[in-house]
């Protein structure tokens, strides 16, 4: 009996909401960041291995490497400043949420509609 209803479950069930594919400016600078670090690690790679052998290699690859890692340190951040860009220009909704706090304006008008005057009071 569990066997069978286990077997008429679904083993992947599809979302329905699809995530929104990235702005380009922002794709771009991912794959520039992925090439970098891939190349990076690569580098650090042949440096490990070239200074274990004792090769006249080892110096040279690895300042390139370190230098390397500044770069793709520099691209891992350009894809957090190149999106952070493109909401500012793109992506802003200027709709106020439902949490938004009414307008300062709103709130006075209201509370003098609710506080007599002193003409009337007197």
């Amino acid at each position: 009996m569990e066997h069978e209803a286990r077997s008429a479950r679904q083993l992947w069930v599809e979302d329905d909401r699809a995530r929104r594919r990235m702005p380009d400016p922002v794709r771009t600078a991912a794959v520039r960041a992925v090439m970098i670090t891939s190349v990076t690690l690569v580098l650090a790679v042949v440096a490990f291995f070239s200074s274990v052998t004792g090769s006249w290699l080892a110096f040279p690859v690895t300042v390139c490497a370190v230098v390397s890692t500044v770069v793709a340190t520099w691209s891992v951040l350009d894809i957090w400043i190149t999106r952070q860009v493109w909401r500012q220009r793109n992506g802003v909704v200027s709709e106020p949420s439902s949490t938004a706090r009414p307008p300062l304006r709103a709130k006075r008008e209201e509370s003098r509609a609710e506080t007599p005057s002193l003409s009337e009071a007197a």
